[in-house]
């Protein structure tokens, strides 16, 4: 399933991702919603949620998702990683993944301190947390923080 949208790097990262129908996924830093609407094209009644700290992103992201977001299958928020927590009745997320997120690459070591507990917090038991970085994913455990 090919996305004129997505840029091969970003095409190879929603690929590698442990998608399935009905799957919760959390994307960290998601920008305008590229990677974002390919995926909820691929979770059948799964849904995703993009975050981003950009409220300009935030608005972008929301206006080319139209159609995702009124089927239920995507929402976007705005709020950095650092502060993100579920609200009240949300339920928690399977997958986590960020792409040149600077809490989570090692940019910003204070600010992944705080996001890594949240983040924990959002995904449920067996969750996992992906970035880019590796080949092209790498997993970063979540179990110091559960």
């Amino acid at each position: 399933m090919k996305n004129n949208n997505l840029s091969p790097r970003l095409q190879a990262i929603v690929e590698a991702l442990p998608l399935r129908p009905g799957i919760r996924i959390l994307e960290i830093g998601c920008g305008t919603g590229v990677a974002a609407r390919e995926i909820a094209q691929r979770i059948g009644n799964g849904h995703i949620l993009g975050i981003d700290r950009s409220a300009k992103a935030i608005q972008q992201a929301e206006k080319s998702a139209g159609e995702e977001i009124a089927a239920g299958r995507l929402a976007f928020r705005r709020v950095a990683v650092e502060d993100f927590i579920l609200k009240p009745g949300e339920p928690p997320y399977d997958v986590a993944f960020a792409v040149r997120v600077g809490a989570l690459d090692g940019r910003h070591p204070k600010l992944g301190q705080i996001a890594l507990p949240r983040i924990a917090q959002a995904l449920t038991k067996g969750g996992k947390l992906f970035i880019d970085g590796g080949n092209p994913l790498q997993e970063i455990t979540l179990e110091p923080y559960r």
